[in-house]
């Protein structure tokens, strides 16, 4: 169903694409060169997370001064429900088709994911549609925010650095990822195996995948832990951070950590909030520009 709804969405796209760019090819005109970038996140509709895009959209537009930079989300749903609040945001498709029909012909798509899983995999193959169409010159994507082993490392140092400043290091940090069936999981449990390296009382613990919050607890009770910060890895602090990870709920996990006897602080900030998280995916958007 899912693949359907991107190729529905593409073959519209392109349609859309095509209605603009006929007119130009019939008079062969030459297009001038237009670099663009299009930043896609999964999206959100709290208004606690444009904070997070907001910055993104501020490091990314500095530097690269001068350049358009558009934005699109993934999540039909999300789309579907800031549509009902009178906010427009497009699908990837859609903002490619009217960037071709605007005339760009090089566009950097960056991803916003954490992590290259469906979701990235879905918008790789949507790019590659568009360059079978010959939409643009030239259109690439950018790395999501854990792709290679330099990522790892300096996701560590982000997280190290923005951790509480009132936390000691008998009390653990537990960073609630989203998690994913996809192969792409597996960067969560090596992200765990490199923070610890570091700081033993920090995990990296997912909502759908792996390492699961059980498998932190029982690390936590063998440590002999008594205070938990509980902060989300994820860009924003959507949904998932206030109420899968900090709702009162029976099953969150605050409430499944206080009910255990931690004491349990939470802090709602998406990692696009701070800016080592952000420069990591500034520095992979050198990689299309860098080929304009």
């Amino acid at each position: 169903m899912l693949k359907l709804r991107i190729c529905v969405a593409v073959f519209l796209a392109c349609g859309l694409m095509l209605a603009g760019v006929s007119g130009a090819s019939h008079h062969g005109e030459e297009k001038e060169k237009k670099v663009g970038i299009l930043l896609v996140a999964f999206g959100s509709s709290e208004d606690s997370a444009q904070v997070s895009f907001e910055n993104i959209d501020k490091k990314v537009k500095a530097t690269y001064p001068g350049i358009p930079v558009k934005w699109a989300y993934t999540s039909h749903i999300i789309r579907k429900k800031l549509a009902g609040q009178g906010k427009e945001l497009d699908s990837p498709e859609v903002a490619l088709a009217k960037m071709a029909d605007e005339d760009f012909t090089h566009v950097a798509v960056q991803s916003l994911h954490t992590i290259g899983g469906a979701e990235y995999h879905d918008l790789h193959r949507s790019i590659s549609a568009f360059t079978v169409m010959g939409a643009f010159e030239n259109i690439l994507l950018g790395y999501p925010l854990l792709a290679t082993q330099e990522d790892l490392e300096r996701t560590v140092e982000a997280i190290l650095a923005n951790i509480p400043a009132e936390r000691n290091k008998e009390e653990a940090v537990v960073l609630m990822g989203h998690g994913t069936h996809h192969p792409s999981n597996a960067f969560y449990s090596a992200l765990n195996f490199q923070v610890q390296l570091r700081d033993p009382y920090v995990f990296i613990g997912t909502v759908e995948g792996y390492p699961e919050l059980d498998t932190i607890q029982a690390l936590l009770q063998k440590n002999d832990i008594k205070k938990v910060y509980l902060m989300p890895f994820m860009s924003v602090a959507g949904d998932h951070a206030k109420n899968d990870m900090a709702g009162d709920e029976d099953d969150s996990w605050k409430s499944i950590l206080t009910k255990e006897g931690y004491e349990v602080v939470t802090v709602l900030k998406g990692t696009a909030e701070f800016d080592e998280f952000v420069e990591i995916w500034v520095d992979h958007v050198r990689g299309p520009m860098s080929h304009f």
